[in-house]
């Protein structure tokens, strides 16, 4: 498909972009546990993420429909925005927007956790991108990423529904792709491993990256890491990376 697609009629096609971001620190103490909510309660708070949200929106050219958020205590925070394509919006009547709202919105949710074995606390970020129409989210990926210190990222995208074009043929997809790394800057993917898991036939694409480098004094609050005994700087570090390779494979590591 050269150039842009002319259809016939409205673009059916469903476009939805999931990810998971993984911020993975170390605090033991109780002074480091209060720095620990203190800085997720400012990273991660409502205000921050809605923000974020309108800026995506603003990159999609998508219309803000109605807007719901949650901050929770101790931290963590939840964010719903409903969306429409600018052109939807347009001298429609009322119920051609109530219908689109199911197929348009952008949430994103957190959620921290924390185990006193370890004193390791990992904090998730789930943001889900669903659009209908011209619209793709693809394009916003630099900026959520970098919005964002994220040790893990798992990315998910798929192309539901079809479309035609002005003689009637179906396209199942209407743009080309064969990896979600191909939308990701050169700089970011260099900080990471990542691996593709597709199914181009089915228009799934997976990508899940890993951090390369640990410095162990970006995962320390308020702790100079030279305050830290060499060999204790050794097994926090050998915890940290445990964790990550636990959460990136998806299983135990015993």
């Amino acid at each position: 498909m050269d150039g842009k697609l002319k259809l016939y009629g409205f673009n059916n096609l469903t476009k939805s972009l999931s990810f998971n971001i993984y911020d993975i620190c170390y605090a033991k103490s109780a002074r480091e546990q209060q720095d620990y909510i203190a800085y997720i309660n400012e990273q991660y708070n409502s205000e921050r993420l809605t923000n974020i949200l309108y800026k995506l929106t603003e990159m999609i050219e998508a219309t803000v429909l109605n807007v719901s958020k949650q901050d929770y205590e101790p931290q963590g925070a939840s964010v719903t925005f409903l969306i429409a394509e600018k052109t939807m919006t347009r001298n429609m009547s009322g119920d051609t927007v109530v219908a689109h709202l199911d197929k348009s919105h952008v949430t994103v949710h957190t959620y921290p956790e924390y185990h006193p074995d370890t004193s390791i606390a990992t904090f998730r970020v789930d943001i889900d991108i669903s659009t209908c129409g011209e619209i793709t989210p693809l394009s916003t990926l630099n900026y959520l990423l970098g919005s964002f210190d994220s040790d893990i990222i798992t990315l998910d995208y798929r192309v539901r529904g079809f479309t035609r074009d002005v003689s009637g043929k179906k396209f199942f997809m209407d743009h080309k792709m064969t990896s979600i790394q191909e939308y990701i800057n050169c700089e970011l993917m260099s900080k990471y491993d990542a691996i593709d898991v597709n199914m181009y036939q089915s228009n799934i694409f997976h990508t899940k990256m890993l951090i390369k480098d640990l410095d162990l004094q970006n995962y320390l609050f308020k702790t100079d890491v030279y305050e830290v005994a060499p060999r204790t700087r050794l097994e926090i570090t050998n915890n940290l990376r445990r964790e990550m390779i636990e959460i990136f494979s998806g299983m135990n590591v015993y």
